[in-house]
């Protein structure tokens, strides 16, 4: 028996001819290697109905059409001997024309019958441009004339009709007007079925869907950059592969000047120029065949455009570029270890030019691993026409839309603001094409947008470099002035500093060496000896002379600082320091190696994700820590929660975002008393 809910009613009614019950596909395309174009526009045509006994009939007849008609590579000498052999024959094929300037005629060629000079009209070519653009799946009529010649050649396949089974022409203006029939959720769950999903399903939540639909934007967004990388089994590459005709997917390592820009002899203008999604299938392999291809996308992900030499000047291409991609560990172990590109070939993993021109971060391991219980039963559009919707999307921009109610933060620079907005247009594109978006609506999409840049912005900054350490992503309402900042949700997770109390001799620091930060480490080791000091993991003379001229001040004072029990003298002490984030280990880890010693003498717990910033000299005295603000930002993002910071930077702490404020204390020190009462644990 036939189940149809509301929706399936809804979409019937409004959209009939131009829907297919996605289950009816699935069941055929089991047993056929059919393109799924062919197969849902038969059974739109055939089974677009509620009526089971008619469905049934559908099905046979769609059935019964394949064998008769559709052609199989394997079977093209079959095929022609039949159009020979009965005169004329109708066939299932993929249909383009190419234009013989030299001769002022056109050629049909006919994929799988392996015809490539078949005779056909001008007007018919007139009729079905797109023929001449990649060509469409037809229902053809060929007829065999033995007489047809150009000159001593023969030509005698005639195509005599052609009817289109993809779209020739499509308006556009149905799907806009029919779209204020339905809600917002009806229409979210409309996208989803098109596409495959069943959208009441288990697992499949708000936030999961609109992550599925996510997926789109690059086919309704020109020059798109977007990256997914999730475990395997959750249709990363579905999208481009089986809901349109306009993406092409690009195996790993093959990716050449050639296919991708531009033909070095030729000058044929590659994949950018003709597709409007190129999909590197793992990415986490090699991308790229030559090193040349590397720069060139650059150029391409940054302006969509590209100069090669003896091209002929600038070359110009819409196409969205996707990179998928697996990650086989769970994202806490990547985020304690390394960055979330980290899984990208080592070609571009971490060229930060490159990685900075993404516009869109995925977060693929939230999404659920299809099962059969997934996949819809119910009607969705037929992929032909959805294909069609979506690249006519393509035409028109709504990336002014959030302009109307929101300002972006001050953290978010040119470089973010183009894919936040072009991320908004997307949204709006695919969930009201009719254009009428509410404000509420704008902010679901500004804050998924938000936080898709910033992933990539995160990554940038663990990888290193200052320029990338503006991250505090935030948007402001135009008529509350409210700003609102936009975390990441694995960032919960993933804290590098632990949020117990510190084990004794255990504490954290940051350096700076005016352009890179480091996240530091410090681990104090106490045994029994005579006073001898061991320093490990750092090779720096700088750093090491922070480390001794600290022990030497305590060494100097310890009648004050230690007690008779405690003396240096009886022990022996190795201080390891591990740059746990960033490039480039620097100096001013003074007084957090003042602390490590001290908890590691007495044993003693430092306070739940402990930092302490500044440095204290041979003598005593306590040094400002430069680059205050962005240390502080980064050990709070890591898992501080309290950062105990020297006096002399008391007049910068308005400096340090009110988001950072709100999830890390940060008291000041002015002695090395101040900062032992505040940083230990017990008596």
């Amino acid at each position: 028996m036939i189940t149809l809910d509301n929706l399936d009613h809804k979409l019937l009614d409004n959209f009939r001819g131009y829907v297919v019950k996605k289950d009816l596909v699935r069941l055929i395309k089991v047993g056929a290697n059919v393109p799924v174009f062919v197969l849902e526009y038969l059974i739109a045509n055939s089974c677009s109905t509620d009526d089971e006994e008619k469905i049934r009939k559908g099905m046979e007849n769609v059935k019964n059409v394949l064998s008769q008609h559709y052609v199989n590579p394997e079977e093209s000498n079959l095929i022609q001997s039949r159009i020979r052999e009965n005169g004329s024959y109708k066939i299932i094929d993929k249909i383009s024309v190419k234009l013989d300037t030299k001769k002022d005629v056109y050629w049909a060629q006919l994929q799988n019958s392996n015809i490539k000079d078949g005779v056909i009209s001008d007007e018919m070519v007139s009729v079905h441009d797109k023929m001449l653009m990649g060509g469409i799946w037809a229902i053809i009529d060929v007829e065999y004339d033995p007489l047809s010649k150009e000159g001593n050649t023969m030509h005698p396949f005639v195509i005599k009709e052609i009817k289109p089974i993809q779209l020739s022409t499509f308006d556009n203006s149905k799907i806009i007007q029919k779209r204020k029939e339905f809600d917002k959720k009806e229409w979210v769950n409309v996208l989803l079925r098109s596409c495959g999903y069943e959208p009441e399903s288990e697992g499949m939540s708000d936030r999961v869907k609109m992550l599925l639909l996510s997926r789109l934007i690059p086919l309704v967004e020109a020059n798109f950059n977007f990256i997914e990388l999730g475990p395997r089994s959750t249709g990363k590459s579905f999208v481009f592969k089986e809901l349109t005709p306009y993406a092409v997917l690009v195996s790993g390592g093959q990716g050449t000047v050639a296919k991708l820009f531009v033909h070095g002899s030729t000058g044929k203008v590659g994949a950018v120029g003709q597709w409007d999604a190129i999909c590197f299938d793992e990415a986490t392999d090699k991308i790229f065949k030559e090193k040349d291809a590397i720069p060139l996308m650059k150029d391409y992900m940054e302006s969509g455009s590209f100069s090669r030499a003896g091209a002929g000047g600038e070359i110009t291409g819409v196409a969205s570029i996707i990179l998928n991609g697996n990650i086989n560990q769970p994202v806490e172990t990547v985020l304690q270890t390394s960055h979330l590109f980290s899984p990208l070939s080592a070609e571009v993993s971490s060229d930060t030019a490159f990685l900075d021109r993404i516009h869109f971060y995925l977060p693929g391991w939230e999404m659920i691993k299809f099962s059969p219980k997934n996949f819809t039963g119910g009607f969705g559009f037929s992929t032909d026409y959805f294909s069609e919707c979506l690249k006519s999307f393509r035409k028109f921009t709504y990336t002014d839309e959030l302009d109307k109610y929101f300002t972006l933060g001050a953290h978010l620079k040119q470089r973010d603001t183009k894919p936040v907005k072009k991320t908004v247009s997307g949204f709006i594109k695919l969930l009201h094409p009719d254009g009428n978006v509410s404000k509420e609506d704008v902010r679901q999409y500004l804050e998924i947008a938000i936080e898709m840049r910033r992933r990539v912005k995160e990554q940038l900054k663990r990888i290193g470099g200052m320029e990338f350490w503006d991250t505090n992503f935030s948007y402001i309402d135009k008529e509350t002035q409210e700003e609102t900042f936009i975390g990441l949700p694995e960032e919960k997770g993933s804290a590098l500093i632990e949020s117990t109390p510190l084990p004794p001799g255990v504490c954290y620091s940051c350096t700076s060496d005016g352009d890179n930060l480091a996240l530091v480490r410090i681990e104090v080791v106490t045994t029994q000896g005579s006073g001898k000091l061991n320093i490990s993991g750092v090779s720096s003379t700088a750093v090491k002379e922070n480390i001794k001229n600290t022990f030497q001040y305590i060494k100097a004072n310890e009648s004050s600082i230690l007690n008779e029990q405690h003396s240096l003298k009886n022990f022996d002490l190795t201080v390891q320091i591990t740059k746990v984030l960033g490039s480039t280990l620097s100096t001013g880890i003074g007084s957090a190696v003042y602390m490590a010693i001290i908890s590691s003498i007495y044993k003693k717990n430092l306070k739940p994700g402990l930092a302490v910033l500044g440095n204290i000299s041979i003598g005593g005295a306590i040094e400002r820590a430069i680059n205050f603000n962005d240390k502080v930002t980064m050990l709070s993002e890591n898992g501080a929660k309290s950062v105990i910071v020297p006096m002399d930077n008391l007049t910068e702490l308005a400096t340090v975002p009110a988001s950072v404020l709100g999830n890390t204390d940060v008291p000041f020190y002015s002695n090395n008393n101040m900062l032992m009462q505040k940083g230990i644990l017990g008596d």
